[in-house]
């Protein structure tokens, strides 16, 4: 495969520097919070409680037997009557306790009069929002993908008493995940969106940027796939496994790294010198980063004759007000094939 050779070592080194980029302001390789606690006892999954948040937005509470916590979601329901179709919107390398997508990305504000149902995970911290093969000191117990593939969808469908078409995005470390189980689930999903993602796994830019995401939270990658020679990072590799993608809508977008009037503004408005830099020069580098991985992963599907809308950005820092943009132009793909 053509696009599978050597990575330069200027390529990798930006990937590797910047990848760390939005833990700068903590202690380098050292998470930033406990883990989440483990409760041996939960060995069911199921819903605990519902909590209105506004008139469209309510927050689950759902006991998860494969991660043995409570992870806490939110669903933003869609206009007009059920049936309604389903978007699962995945968060960055952050993970907080209300997705980014909610708090910084103005998800809400967008899908507010979309006949759609959004449902957007707490939590998942460095976490590839994959199964880990073992509990992290520093991350706790993820096993993601059984809980967004296996334990979720009943629960918030049968909820929303939806119709059963399915789409997945994300941004960032979320993108990567999102084609991960797009092409780990073929037929699960009508569609995914990456927006300023890497999409491969087992080729040596793929590993360093799968290392970094996880150590820049201070997690230990090992526990994540096992070693790198192990059979499960060829596994997670969307480059690889490309070919399962046909069939599902496909959108990706990056940009270059130049700022937008929106990132001068953001940067203008930082609250310490620090924070200013760290988002005039790493959000630079980490978008330059996601525009070379996106870049592979759109040729790899034109050697196979998949179709994708890919939109390339003249603008763009890896910043929320960048993918806030971004939302409206991966809706034009996803929205098609969930009705």
């Amino acid at each position: 495969m053509r696009l599978r050779g050597p990575i330069s070592a200027a390529a990798m080194a930006v990937i590797a520097a910047t990848v760390a980029v939005p833990a700068v302001a903590d202690t380098p390789g050292v998470a930033s919070a406990p883990p989440p606690a483990v409760d041996p006892a939960m060995t069911r999954t199921g819903l605990l409680s519902i909590d209105n948040v506004g008139p469209q937005r309510e927050r689950l509470r759902i006991s998860s037997a494969a991660m043995r916590r409570v992870i806490e979601v939110d669903v933003l329901r869609g206009t007009g009557a059920a049936p309604r179709p389903t978007l699962y919107l995945l968060d960055g390398v952050d993970g907080e306790a209300t997705s980014g997508w909610l708090s910084k990305g103005g998800a809400a504000e967008f899908f507010a009069d979309k006949p759609v149902d959004v449902v957007l995970t707490g939590g998942g911290t460095g976490s590839m929002y994959s199964d880990w093969v073992r509990h992290d000191t520093a991350l706790g117990l993820n096993r993601w993908e059984t809980f967004l593939t296996e334990e979720l969808p009943p629960i918030v469908e049968s909820l929303l008493r939806s119709s059963g078409r399915r789409a997945i995005a994300g941004v960032s470390m979320g993108a990567q995940a999102a084609m991960m189980l797009a092409q780990r689930h073929p037929g699960r999903y009508h569609a995914v969106a990456g927006m300023s993602g890497c999409y491969s796994t087992a080729d040596p830019l793929g590993r360093a940027v799968t290392t970094i995401t996880v150590a820049s939270r201070g997690g230990n990658v090992e526990n994540l796939w096992g070693p790198p020679t192990s059979p499960e990072w060829a596994a997670h590799d969307s480059l690889l496994g490309a070919e399962a993608l046909r069939g599902t809508a496909i959108y990706l977008s990056a940009a270059t790294g130049v700022p937008t009037g929106a990132d001068l503004v953001a940067i203008a408005q930082s609250p310490t010198i620090v924070e200013a830099l760290r988002l005039a020069g790493g959000g630079a580098a980490l978008e330059a980063g996601a525009r070379s991985c996106t870049e592979r992963f759109a040729g790899r599907l034109i050697e196979l004759n998949i179709p994708a809308a890919v939109h390339y950005d003249t603008a763009g820092m890896h910043t929320w007000p960048d993918f806030e943009a971004q939302l409206p132009q991966a809706w034009q793909t996803l929205a098609p094939a969930l009705y």
